[in-house]
C-alpha cells in the first residue's frame, strides 16, 4: 500500500474523480454526488493507493484555531477517515478532533469522548449557504491530546463550520 499527501488545489480530475467514486461508495445515502467534499474542502487529504494504484483510502483534514472556554487551540480536523495520528507526531498541534458512532475502534486508540457545549457555523450541505449559528452539546465527539495543552470541559467554539 502507497500513501500520498496531496493539496486540494493540486488534485487532477481523474484523481477527483476517484475521490468522488470512493466517498459515494462508502457513504452513499449521504454523500453528495456532485463534489468531493460534504461541507467544506479540507485544507489536504491523505490517500491510500493499492498496488494496482488504485484508490481504497482517504481521509481528509483541517487545520485550525478553535476557541476553548476563552483559549485559543490548535486543531487538527479529521474528514471521511483513514488515520491520523503518524502525522500529528512532532507537530504544532494540540488536539485531534472527531466525530463518530463507533467510539470502540477511537477509545482503543487513544481517543477519549469529551463533553462540551459547542457553536458552530451550520452550512446546509445541499444548497451550500450557511443555515445560522449552531449551539448545543453533541454527543459523538472525541479528542486525543498530541500536544501539551490539556483538553477542558465548557465551551468549544468551533470559529467556523461543524465536521
Amino acid at each position: 500500500m502507497k500513501i500520498e499527501k496531496v493539496f486540494e488545489y493540486d488534485l487532477s480530475n481523474e484523481l477527483e474523480a476517484a475521490i468522488q467514486e470512493l466517498l459515494i461508495d462508502s457513504f452513499p445515502d449521504i454523500y453528495p454526488k456532485d463534489r468531493i467534499y460534504f461541507k467544506q474542502l479540507p485544507h489536504f487529504r491523505f490517500l491510500a493507493f493499492n498496488e494496482e494504484n488504485q484508490l481504497i483510502g482517504h481521509v481528509g483534514l483541517e487545520y485550525r484555531v478553535m476557541n476553548l472556554n476563552g483559549k485559543p487551540v490548535k486543531i487538527l480536523g479529521v474528514i471521511d477517515l483513514l488515520e491520523v495520528d503518524q502525522f500529528s507526531e512532532g507537530r504544532n498541534i494540540d488536539f485531534i478532533l472527531l466525530f463518530t458512532d463507533k467510539m470502540n475502534f477511537y477509545l482503543r486508540n487513544g481517543y477519549k469522548p469529551v463533553k462540551n457545549k459547542c457553536k458552530w457555523m451550520k452550512i446546509d450541505y445541499e444548497t451550500q449557504t450557511i443555515n445560522g449559528i449552531g449551539h448545543e452539546e453533541v454527543d459523538q465527539l472525541m479528542i486525543k491530546e498530541v500536544g501539551k495543552t490539556v483538553w477542558s470541559g465548557g465551551d468549544l467554539d468551533f470559529l467556523g463550520y461543524f465536521y
